[in-house]
């Protein structure tokens, strides 16, 4: 007798799913991936640096090194590392690109004899300010004149522009990248306001080209502090003020206080010129933080936001601007107002 097969084994017949169904399970999944993305878009991306900080005072790390080594000193900056080419010069030092165990590095050599003071000053200062808003010190040699300091590929921060025009940075050419660049630099400028010395000013500041010139661009996109040879101390308690310089300083991206104030009738003498403190550097912030909004799409409305701290910055009063502290909580509200802002309509659109 033929055996049939029992059809009730199989179950009920499969059903096909709609072309439809499929398409709406497909967008779904599709907007559930973009809502956890959101944050990922539109919080800037956690930066790597290793803070030179985390090594106790007299060592360094950078780079991909896992331990701290002490500076380096006069015979192993002799022996050790070789220099390469010249990649910058300015009044008191000339840097070169160098190399220290297969790692590019920075040697700077003092220019010329009756700069040594200046050079030794920003010797100082690198020293006793090491942390993430000034550049890895690797070792030095007041014999030979020499300093030797982490090497940065993109240069000072004048570059930007041309950085952000990379391959590798275009996609990071936004105005949330770029307004963390500005609260850089103003961490920089507070943390000189508030530093272990004291209350130190930004002096070779005398046009937006030479400050920029002062700060390095990292690989990771933060800004450095380089250039520590014009760092004096105020001393607000004991009266203590500062000149930058003894030349007399023109045009409008310097303050006011720091324009000879006696007319053209009366020509310049140093000793007449009166003295100032560090608000001279808070009035030169919105043209630094101007220049590293750029012009992409968003940075107008960065700019409306700060419109009234930018404002303040500029009072003729240097008592009445504001401090490096408040202008920096300001950066960062404006940030995350923004960026809360943009997370919430991108949200609204799926």
């Amino acid at each position: 007798m033929e055996t049939r097969p029992q059809e009730g084994r199989k179950g009920p017949p499969r059903r096909d799913v709609p072309p439809v169904v499929g398409l709406l399970l497909s967008m779904a999944l599709m907007n559930a991936l973009l809502y956890l993305c959101l944050d990922w878009l539109f919080i800037l991306p956690p930066r790597s640096v290793g803070e030179p900080r985390h090594c106790p005072h007299g060592h360094f790390r950078m780079g991909q090194m896992s331990n701290c080594s002490p500076w380096l000193s006069c015979e192993q900056l002799r022996t050790e590392v070789r220099q390469m080419k010249r990649v910058g010069e300015g009044a008191v030092k000339r840097v070169f690109l160098s190399e220290w165990k297969e790692r590019k590095v920075a040697l700077s050599r003092l220019t010329r004899l009756e700069m040594k003071d200046d050079f030794l000053h920003g010797l100082r200062m690198l020293k006793s300010l090491q942390s993430k808003h000034v550049v890895t010190l690797l070792g030095f040699c007041e014999d030979d004149s020499t300093i030797l300091t982490e090497y940065h590929p993109l240069g000072s921060l004048s570059n930007l522009e041309e950085a952000l025009s990379l391959p590798r940075y275009q996609s990071i050419n936004t105005w949330q990248h770029r307004l963390q660049l500005a609260l850089d630099y103003v961490g920089i400028i507070n943390f000189l306001h508030n530093s272990p010395l004291g209350t130190l000013v930004m002096c070779d500041s005398s046009d937006l080209p030479k400050t920029l010139s002062q700060y390095l661009l990292t690989a990771n996109f933060s800004i450095v502090l380089n250039d520590l040879d014009a760092l004096p101390l105020v001393n607000h308690s004991s009266g203590a003020l500062v000149k930058c310089g003894h030349r007399e300083l023109r045009g409008d991206f310097v303050a006011p206080e720091q324009l000879w104030p006696y007319g053209e009738d009366m020509p310049f003498q140093d000793d007449l010129m009166p003295v100032y403190d560090e608000k001279i550097d808070i009035w030169k912030i919105p043209d630094v933080s101007s220049f590293l909004l750029g012009h992409v799409e968003g940075s107008d409305m960065v700019r409306f936001h700060l419109f009234d701290i930018h404002k303040a910055c500029k009072s003729q009063t240097p008592a009445e601007r504001p401090t490096a502290q408040n202008i920096l909580d300001t950066y960062q509200n404006v940030l995350n107002l923004l960026r809360d802002t943009a997370t919430s309509q991108t949200r609204e659109m799926l």
